[in-house]
């Protein structure tokens, strides 16, 4: 096992207040899943949650704890402690995630039981766990007195297409009947106005699901003529983000006079959770009769249509949607998939005519 000069465990510990408890939500809850295997004593938990907390964005925290909790779980199953793994099983890692069933909720079964039934990892499973672990040494390699030579550097990654997206997009019809969903037929009165407000503010906006769920009631602003909406994206940074009036009405409506707080709460006035987004973008799908999906391909409908309306300008589409790289923003462009966009049928069209009248 790779050795520290300086146990982390006991040197956060001996400091009052303990800065663990300043750790984000996943590095806190992977410290305590690996506490309830290995003990408070040994290196890994500390290691573990300092590496997920030194992660600049939610979104790869929460990426990366979950992709380090199936690289942990496959090291204790070949009774190896995960920082003594060597490359042979590092590689062995690779292709136990190309076959090994996943864990699935059993039907009719008890409250939160699950079984190893499910369909292989996915390419991009695959490769988050991959990268977390490979990652989780590079992290190593850095706090450790000593050189700690990184497993995974020689394992190979799986090959993603960075154009697909299996994730199905809604035209602009079908988001307003999403919209209308949730405006009128949401199944809880109550919930109504929050669920067509977080829909709004996350299509216009063009906003990723974290960057809103992290935002504040104390973020909102007013900047030259535009309300704003002031959020962390991509990378660490923060932009204002103009809300277009529906939006805005939309989100008065919700908040109901409400000045601080998140933007978008609990009943409670806790902090609303992805799985809690991800439940409701379904079930206002299954009664809107659209396909069911979570949150995160709304950005990509969002850059779909802007991009197809007649004066589109894909510089300033590219920087609504945060992307630092044209190439981004273009992969996202669902549209330059659909098959009437082909340039083809223009060219037939004037030669067709030009044919016809025996033009050469």
């Amino acid at each position: 096992m790779t050795t520290l000069a300086r146990t982390p465990q006991a040197e956060l510990s001996a400091l009052r207040p303990d800065p663990r408890d300043l750790w984000p939500e996943h590095a806190r809850k992977l410290y305590d899943h690996l506490v309830g295997l290995y003990g408070a004593d040994d290196v890994l938990p500390t290691l573990a949650g300092s590496w997920i907390a030194h992660q600049r964005s939610v979104n790869t925290q929460k990426s990366y704890a979950r992709g380090f909790r199936i690289f942990e779980g496959f090291a204790r199953e070949y009774g190896a402690h995960p920082m003594a793994v060597k490359f042979g099983l590092a590689d062995t890692f690779r292709l136990h995630l190309e076959t090994a069933p996943t864990w699935v909720r059993v039907k009719g079964g008890a409250r939160g039981e699950l079984a190893r039934t499910g369909e292989p990892y996915s390419e991009a499973s695959r490769a988050n766990a991959l990268s977390a672990a490979s990652s989780f040494f590079s992290y190593l390699d850095k706090v450790s007195d000593d050189s700690v030579k990184n497993p995974f550097d020689a394992v190979q990654r799986p090959i993603i297409d960075p154009d697909y997206s299996p994730t199905p997009g809604y035209t602009e019809q079908e988001w307003t009947k999403l919209l209308v969903t949730a405006r009128d037929h949401h199944r809880v009165a109550a919930y109504r106005t929050r669920a067509y407000a977080l829909l709004l503010v996350l299509y216009t906006c063009c906003l990723r699901i974290d960057s809103l769920l992290n935002a504040r009631v104390e973020h909102l602003g007013y900047d030259r003529g535009h309300h704003v909406l002031n959020v962390k994206v991509k990378g660490g940074g923060w932009k204002k983000k103009p809300i277009p009036p529906v939006a805005w009405h939309a989100l008065q409506d919700y908040l109901a006079g409400r000045t601080e707080g998140w933007l978008f709460c609990t009943a409670s006035g806790g902090q609303l959770d992805e799985p809690a987004v991800w439940r409701l973008c379904a079930s206002l799908a299954r009664r809107a009769g659209l396909p069911v999906r979570g949150p995160h391909g709304t950005k990509g409908d969002a850059v779909t249509h802007a991009l197809a309306k007649p004066d589109a300008r894909p510089d300033k589409v590219q920087r609504w949607a945060d992307h630092k790289d044209s190439r981004t923003t273009q992969r996202y462009n669902r549209r330059k998939e659909l098959l009437d966009d082909s340039p083809g049928y223009g060219l037939a069209a004037d030669l067709a005519g030009a044919l016809e009248h025996g033009e050469g």
